[in-house]
Formats: C-alpha cells, sequence, structure tokens
C-alpha cells in the first residue's frame, strides 16, 4: 500500500501526529509501548534460546555466535527468525499492540515477514554500518516496516538503533561495491551533504518500540557498557506488498495476514529497487558482508543527538 493510501484509514493505534512524524521522519519512537507481562514473557523466551545454544560451536541456520561464546559462558549475537524457536514469540509478532501499531503505519491489511532478536553483548557488541533495509528484500512498494523492541534500557552506551534523520525520502543505495560484492553498508562519503546534523540515536527504556521505514538509512554503534542490548525485530507489509526475491530469513511464518484480509491485487511504487543477491542460495548474516568490500562504515565521532 502507497502512503497516501496508509494515510486515508484513521489510526488506531498511536496518535495522527505521532504517524505523521513517523513518515517525515522515517523512523519513530513510542516509549514504554510493551507492558512487563509481556516484556517478562519475551526475556523468559530469550533466555531459553541462549541455553539451547550453549553447546554450539558454530554458527547454525538459527543460532549466530558472539565472539568468546563458550559453554561456560554462551552468548548470542543474533536469533535467526525467533518467531520459530520459541511459542511467545510468534504469540508477539501476531497477538500484540504492535500489530495494531503495524497497521497504523501499513493499512489494515498486515502480513508478516520475518524476525530477529540482536543481542548485542556488553563490550563486544558489534556496530553495524549504514545501510537500508529494502535492498536486502526488496518488495513491489516501501511499505514494509521494522517494529524494534528494546527487551532492556538502552541508553547511549548501549549502541542504539541510529538513523538519518529523513533519508528514506532520498536515494536508495546500492548495497554493492565497485566489485559487485554485497557488503550492505553505505560509506559516509556517499551520504548526503549535512547529513552529520540528522543523527538520532532511538534510546527507551525496557519497553519502548522503535518503528524504522524500510528506506531509512540507519546502523549503530558497539555496545560499550557492562549491559547487554537484546533488540527483538520484526518486519511487517501491508498485504498488498509482494517481494521481489527470495526472503533471506525465510521462515514457516513469512506472507500469514496477521490484521485485516489477504491482498486480491498487489500494490506497485513507481521507485524502483535494485535487486540483491539470490538468497535461496543461503544467507550468511549482515556482519559477514559488512566484513568484505571497501568503503568506511559509522565512524566513532558521528554526531548524535537523542529522541
Amino acid at each position: 500500500m502507497l502512503e497516501a493510501d496508509v494515510l486515508s484509514y484513521p489510526v488506531k493505534t498511536i496518535t495522527t501526529e505521532q504517524r505523521v512524524s513517523f513518515f517525515a521522519d522515517g523512523s519513530l519512537v513510542l516509549e514504554g509501548f510493551i507492558g512487563r507481562r509481556w516484556l517478562e514473557r519475551l526475556r523468559h523466551a530469550a533466555s531459553e534460546c541462549i541455553e539451547k545454544a550453549r553447546d554450539l560451536m558454530e554458527n547454525d541456520a538459527a543460532y549466530v555466535l558472539e565472539s568468546g561464546h563458550s559453554p561456560e559462558r554462551p552468548a548470542l549475537r543474533r536469533l535467526n527468525n525467533p518467531v520459530c524457536h520459541h511459542p511467545d514469540f510468534w504469540l508477539f509478532a501476531s497477538e500484540s499492540p504492535i500489530v495494531g501499531l503495524a497497521a497504523d503505519l501499513c493499512g489494515p491489511h498486515v502480513k508478516f515477514y520475518h524476525s530477529k532478536l540482536n543481542f548485542k553483548w556488553p563490550r563486544v557488541g558489534q556496530q553495524f554500518d549504514w545501510h537500508q533495509d529494502i535492498p536486502a528484500w526488496p518488495h513491489t512498494d516501501y511499505s514494509p516496516i521494522t517494529i524494534g523492541l528494546y527487551l532492556e534500557d538502552c541508553g547511549v552506551e548501549q549502541g542504539p538503533l541510529m538513523t538519518i534523520k529523513g533519508s528514506h525520502r532520498g536515494e536508495l543505495h546500492s548495497m554493492y561495491d565497485k566489485d559487485r560484492n554485497w557488503v550492505l553498508r553505505i560509506p559516509e562519503e556517499n551520504l548526503e551533504p549535512g547529513w552529520e546534523n540528522q543523527v538520532v540515536n532511538l534510546t527507551g527504556s525496557a519497553g519502548s518500540v522503535v518503528v524504522l521505514n524500510c528506506r531509512v538509512i540507519h546502523g549503530s554503534h558497539q555496545n560499550t557498557s557492562a549491559k547487554m542490548r537484546p533488540l527483538l525485530l520484526n518486519v511487517y507489509s501491508s498485504a498488498d506488498s509482494m517481494p521481489y526475491a527470495f526472503n533471506p530469513l525465510a521462515n514457516k511464518y513469512d506472507g500469514v495476514v496477521v490484521c485485516g484480509e489477504p491482498a486480491r491485487y498487489a500494490s506497485h511504487d513507481p521507485r524502483g529497487c535494485e535487486l540483491p543477491p539470490d538468497w535461496s542460495k543461503g544467507y550468511v548474516g549482515p556482519w559477514q558482508h559488512q566484513a568484505v568490500g571497501e568503503g568506511k562504515g559509522i565512524q566513532s565521532d558521528s554526531h548524535t543527538h537523542e529522541v
């Protein structure tokens, strides 16, 4: 569904001003949006998944291990598609208040795409260079959004998500380098002049939700604190938005309509999108891709302000 069509429907979960802010800025922070009961269930589910990874010695399709992981001190960088590894993650993705939030931002008919749980371990959690999401999983329009939930308090030291405000209105950058390596990064010299003044830290207390437009440029610094920064991410789109490529995080819930009705016709945005590699042959994860190729990622002296 195109933006003008989404805006023609009344909001039910957030305010009209919050929706206008999301479409203007490319991101939205909702402080304390998710309550204690959901947080406790999701934290418990995350702990169970960490425990299941205790004896792993290498990454697999579900678990991406953090450096220093061991049976004595299990540490995960990411859990791919947590919705497939604990029932509470799918219940949250399909029945919690974030479904209504997705409907306010994607339109009344919403389908699920994929999910991930990024842990960002204390003092080792890696930075994530500037990038845009939609080139990795292009759709027929730009309705897809990512809804993130901070399971613990997240300040600047924990390496919160950062966005370049309003960048979703600008260029859709190639995620390939000059040698056609998929690097999922945008060198800072390729960003629009004055971008430094538009960088926003999306901090929030436990239970806060951050929403990203699929075109907005974003990244994060390393976690330099003594606290973990678990961030649960669920991706949704309008029901009439159809993927052009294989889902890099394919899962059994891909395409499930969580609100409204299935689409009869596809929505098409006239703006094009470069296609990614063929993920049906395998997807190794973003950090490995960002380690390849040329260009500078997020620099430690990037100027930021909080919301």
